[in-house]
């Protein structure tokens, strides 16, 4: 029996050599409570409460066994106690990443934030080593995602390499049967650079940019060099709006083997969807065709993060039953994208994670605010994302045809009862 189930693993892993018809989602991994020693990390601003939440979505903590869930005093669901939980708990990680593997989900790329990796590197890297193991166990792939948001201009990139070179020489990311690779190296994402914002994402000067990118892809020693994605601006290919005006930008952006423009907030409706394939992912995918280089576009299922900014809108970007995230996907795929990234699997801050959620008010907590599956006005299972998800993978994959419609019924375990019927209640 032992060796049967090692066997369907083996025939079940995602093949980690290829970046190539791939679907990746963004994994934060940054939750935590009080009994890890560090708080209430991300789910709220010190103690959960109604005016201290930095959280929109509420997880669905059904599965979850009592020892990973955290009490959140104060706050109940009903006559019952509500529970947070901890990304610092191998079981937890593991049991995202086994949802990953059920629902057919290719892997994850693993956000490190240039400003946390001291304190990550201090206390061991456990988040980092869970999903290590969670992506042995479960056979998804997984690749670092460095985040240089509010990095210092002067320092970022030498933190970035010697980041790189402790991750393959210490922890062995890159010994991992699982972690993600193409053509022969080691795939790395650096997110942020070229965004237009001041100095909140480094470096102002684009010859800064060139000789990291180098140093990456050939500059350093062997061992470490990588495949090179770069987590670009939604319009760095014409320089205008959120990407860097400079033109010495776009040499920058011809260095990368990748291009994964972040498209999050970009747009908020149908239409605009549409509008945004013919006027942005049609034209940026030739460019990168012509130039040899794969076109990674971003999606997301809707934006919400009332908790965080308060004086933001409330289901500031609607969901509309999955159809927002569908049509992404679907327009992605017939502009001729070949991979694609979905942000993200957990990122309950703003609203955009696909993992089991609360469908409807009363699963969630009394107190505050909450976005729940529920808001567009349909009857939705937890893990209706999951299953969409699943079905984006397939389109990618070549199981299925491209096919513009929302599916009726997405992803394994189709639930079949008076709540949650076949087809969501418009």
């Amino acid at each position: 029996m032992i060796l049967c189930h090692a066997a369907l693993q083996a025939a079940s892993a995602v093949d980690a050599s290829t970046l190539d018809n791939k679907v990746l989602i963004g994994y934060q991994g940054w939750f935590a409570c009080p009994q890890d020693g560090t708080g209430w990390s991300h789910w709220s601003r010190g103690v959960p409460s109604a005016e201290t939440l930095s959280i929109d979505l509420y997880p669905d903590l059904r599965e979850f066994s009592p020892d990973e869930l955290c009490a959140v005093p104060g706050m109940t669901i009903g006559d019952k106690p509500a529970y947070l939980f901890s990304s610092r708990i191998p079981r937890t990680v593991s049991r995202h990443f086994r949802w990953m593997q059920e629902y057919g989900l290719d892997g994850v790329l693993v956000q490190r934030f240039v400003g946390d990796i001291r304190r990550r590197r201090a206390d061991g890297d456990v988040v980092l080593q869970n999903i290590m193991a969670a992506a042995k166990e479960s056979g998804r792939t997984f690749a670092i995602e460095y985040d240089i948001s509010g990095g210092n201009p002067e320092t970022f990139a030498q933190t970035l390499k010697d980041d790189w070179m402790y991750l393959v020489d210490e922890l062995k990311v890159t010994a991992h049967p699982n972690y993600q690779r193409h053509n022969g190296k080691p795939l790395v994402s650096v997110w942020g650079m070229g965004l237009n914002d001041g100095n909140n994402h480094p470096p102002t000067d684009p010859q800064v940019a060139r000789d990291l990118i180098q140093w990456f892809r050939s500059g350093a020693a062997p061992k470490y060099r990588v495949t090179y994605m770069g987590g670009t601006p939604a319009r760095w290919r014409t320089g205008t709006a959120d990407a860097r005006p400079d033109t010495a930008w776009a040499e920058v952006y011809a260095m990368m083997d990748v291009l994964q423009p972040w498209n999050v907030g970009r747009y908020g409706t149908l239409e605009a969807v549409d509008r945004w394939k013919e006027d942005i992912l049609i034209p940026d995918g030739k460019l990168l065709t012509s130039h040899h280089q794969i076109y990674m576009p971003v999606i997301f299922p809707g934006f919400s993060w009332h908790n965080l900014r308060r004086t933001a809108k409330e289901n500031q970007i609607p969901r509309l039953r999955g159809e927002f995230l569908w049509r992404q996907a679907y327009n992605a795929r017939m502009a001729g994208a070949r991979v694609l990234k979905i942000a993200m699997f957990d990122e309950v801050n703003e609203g955009t994670a696909i993992f089991k959620a609360a469908s409807h008010r009363r699963d969630a907590p009394d107190q505050g605010y909450w976005l729940t599956l529920d808001a567009d006005g349909a009857e939705l299972p937890s893990d209706w994302y999951l299953r969409l998800a699943g079905e984006i993978t397939r389109m990618f994959h070549g199981d299925i045809q491209p096919d513009s419609r929302l599916p009726s019924n997405p992803g394994p375990g189709a639930v079949r009862n008076e709540h949650f019927p076949l087809r969501p209640r418009f």
